[in-house]
């Protein structure tokens, strides 16, 4: 239990809407106010998505570009990029932040590695386009975040170590809760645990009213969280958060009740292994 928590906010995403939540943000000048909220909250790393100006999921990498230079002008917490974008992209639209290069590059990116329903659609992975986008990120030279949704993602993690395309110890994120997909419990939290490489690290993102709960698992397990407004808008039943930042808040709270010190960037790259 003495290894930090790494908090990751997940600020974006391509789902929630502002009708939603007043406090989404959407510009490059709105995510980078939050993030260093976050970061002062207690956030060693932001999961990225962008919007257009009218607020629909883009995974252009101007409007990266921009939220990237915004947050790195004002706060050291690192940056993910995610390559799932939104249900019913291509897999060149998905892959736009990977284009980025220089001080615009992302420290990290994210690789879901299988398909499953997403509430009422398909979250389309299949094994060819899964490796497409891990020879991207390969090419890019930075390290996936393995996203996976079931149990069997994680054997595919394998696979696709055993191909070449990812390296083993991998850091993994287990998201559970999306309708159609698995859901949370203690024990499948543990029996993932359990089925990861030796040596991997995890984070659990939990689902709408089970995130700040698997924030307490993760801690007493022994691993990382992911909180943000992608994945659920309240901070307590019917209560809006106010931004990224009091997700983050909260689950900093959570982790330091638990005996877990929080992640700097500089400690989280190192626990994440990124370059």
């Amino acid at each position: 239990m003495s290894t930090p928590m790494v908090i990751t906010a997940a600020m974006v995403g391509a789902e929630t809407t502002r009708e939603q939540t007043p406090h989404l943000p959407i510009t490059a000048e709105e995510i980078a106010e939050d993030a260093v909220r976050c970061r002062e909250a207690g956030a060693a790393m932001v999961h990225l998505h962008v919007r257009t100006a009218d607020g629909k999921p883009s995974q252009d990498a101007e409007l990266f570009r921009a939220a990237i230079r915004a947050i790195r002008e004002r706060t050291d917490v690192l940056i993910q990029t995610s390559t799932g974008g939104a249900v019913g992209m291509t897999v060149d639209q998905r892959c736009g932040p990977l284009t980025l290069t220089g001080e615009d590059r992302p420290d990290m990116a994210t690789l879901t590695t299988g398909t499953v329903n997403f509430g009422e659609e398909v979250f389309w992975n299949p094994r060819p386009l899964v490796r497409d986008i891990a020879k991207r990120i390969r090419a890019a030279g930075l390290r996936p975040e393995l996203e996976c949704f079931d149990v069997g993602m994680i054997d595919e993690a394998r696979y696709l170590a055993k191909e070449g395309l990812v390296d083993l110890p991998a850091h993994f994120d287990f998201v559970l809760g999306v309708p159609g997909t698995l859901q949370p419990r203690p024990e499948v939290l543990d029996f993932m645990i359990a089925s990861l490489p030796e040596g991997s690290t995890w984070t659990v993102a939990g689902v709408g009213r089970h995130q700040l709960a698997y924030v307490d698992e993760a801690a007493k397990r022994g691993g990382n969280a992911r909180v943000g407004l992608e994945d659920n808008i309240y901070v307590s039943k019917g209560v809006l958060a106010k931004g990224n930042w009091e997700l983050v808040a909260e689950a900093a709270k959570r982790a330091r009740a638990h005996g877990r010190e929080l992640a700097t960037p500089e400690q989280a790259r190192k626990l994440l292994r990124l370059s």
